[in-house]
C-alpha cells in the first residue's frame, strides 16, 4: 500500500509539474506576445513619425518650389518688360545724331558734308547692331537660299553660272546671333 500510496504521490508531483510548467509556459507566451504587441506598437509609433515627417518635408518643399516658380515668372515678366530697355538706351545718340543732321539740313549749304554726316550716323548705327549681334545677310551672287532669302521675282540668267544664284537684292535680310529675323528680299536668275 505504500507502495502505491508513494506512486499515487509521484503522479500528484508529476500532475503538479506538469500544471506549474503549462502555467509557466502559458506564462512566458502572454509575455512574448505583449512583448511582441509592445515592438509592433512602437515600431507603429516610429513608422508613424517618419511619415509625418516625410509628409512635412513634402509639404515645405511643394510650398518652396511654388515660391521659386512664382519668383521666376515675376522675373520673366520683368526681364520682358524692361529687357528693351538696353537696346533702346544704345539707340539713343543715335537718335541725337539724326536730330542734329535734320537740325543742319535746315540750313546747309554743302551737300557732301551733309552727306558724310549722314553716312557717320548710318555706319555708328550699323556699328550698334553688330555689337548686340544683329548682321545683314550678305545675298549679291550667293546662291539662292530659302533659309536666309525671299525670291520676290525670277528672271532669266543671261550666263549658266547666273542660274540659281542672286542678282540683285531688293530690301536687306538681318540675322540675330545666326537666326533669321528678316529675310532678305532678293532677285534671282533663273
Amino acid at each position: 500500500m505504500a507502495e502505491e500510496i508513494n506512486n499515487d504521490m509521484e503522479i500528484v508531483a508529476d500532475e503538479t509539474l506538469k500544471k506549474d510548467n503549462i502555467a509557466e509556459n502559458t506564462e512566458k507566451a502572454d509575455k512574448k506576445k505583449k512583448l511582441k504587441k509592445d515592438k509592433k506598437d512602437i515600431l507603429i509609433e516610429e513608422l508613424g513619425a517618419k511619415l509625418e515627417e516625410i509628409s512635412d518635408k513634402h509639404l515645405r518643399l511643394q510650398a518652396e518650389f511654388d515660391n521659386f516658380r512664382k519668383r521666376t515668372l515675376k522675373e520673366k515678366t520683368e526681364l520682358i518688360k524692361n529687357g528693351g530697355e538696353e537696346a533702346f538706351v544704345g539707340l539713343l545718340p543715335v537718335i541725337d545724331d539724326f536730330e542734329r543732321a535734320v537740325k543742319t539740313l535746315e540750313t546747309a549749304t554743302d551737300l557732301s558734308a551733309v552727306k558724310e554726316g549722314i553716312m557717320l550716323i548710318y555706319s555708328k548705327f550699323m556699328n550698334y547692331l553688330q555689337q548686340n549681334g544683329v548682321k545683314p545677310i550678305e545675298t549679291l551672287g550667293q546662291d539662292f537660299d530659302p533659309e536666309m532669302d525671299e525670291a520676290v521675282a525670277m528672271i532669266p540668267a543671261t550666263d549658266e553660272n547666273q542660274k540659281g544664284k542672286v542678282i540683285d537684292s531688293i530690301q536687306t535680310g538681318y540675322t540675330l546671333y545666326d537666326k533669321v529675323i528678316r529675310h532678305a528680299k532678293v532677285v534671282v536668275a533663273n
